[in-house]
């Protein structure tokens, strides 16, 4: 399903396309979390903080970008989609790249509302292992740790 798309590490020129992807799968997968920051903040720290100081990994498909994951050794700090390319099996191939990536263990942060993302972390061997109130992320919302070992 997700012939054609091509994963690989992003570069400056992807920024505007990874905040996009951002901004857009938050708002889809995630419309009562309050953000505390603006898109416009998201998107300068997209451009000037994470694309070129972390490990980015975008998803391209017909010159455009339309996944978006971070790695940070064994965190899997972040991994979006564009809302009409969930389901195609890009996630399932971010996945498999941050194990390979990081074949000792993964661990991640999602929120508890993320029903979705449970299920989908679950599917690919990823435990339940802290819930907080949230007390510590930025946005005060409820998450949940989970970790992959193999």
């Amino acid at each position: 399903m997700s012939a054609g798309v091509v994963l690989r590490r992003a570069g400056g020129p992807d920024a505007d396309g990874v905040a996009d992807v951002w901004l857009r799968s938050f708002a889809a997968a995630l419309p009562t979390v309050v953000r505390p920051r603006s898109d416009d903040e998201v998107r300068a720290y997209i451009r000037d903080v994470v694309v070129p100081a972390r490990e980015t990994w975008v998803a391209e498909a017909g010159g455009r970008v339309v996944g978006m994951m971070v790695l940070a050794e064994d965190l899997l700090s972040q991994l979006y989609l564009a809302p009409e390319w969930r389901g195609r099996g890009i996630g399932d191939r971010f996945v498999a790249l941050a194990k390979e990536r990081s074949p000792s263990g993964l661990t991640l942060w999602t929120f508890q509302v993320n029903k979705p993302a449970h299920r989908f972390y679950e599917r690919h061997g990823f435990v339940a292992v802290e819930h907080t109130d949230g007390s510590t992320n930025e946005e005060r919302e409820p998450d949940v740790r989970y970790v992959w070992r193999p």
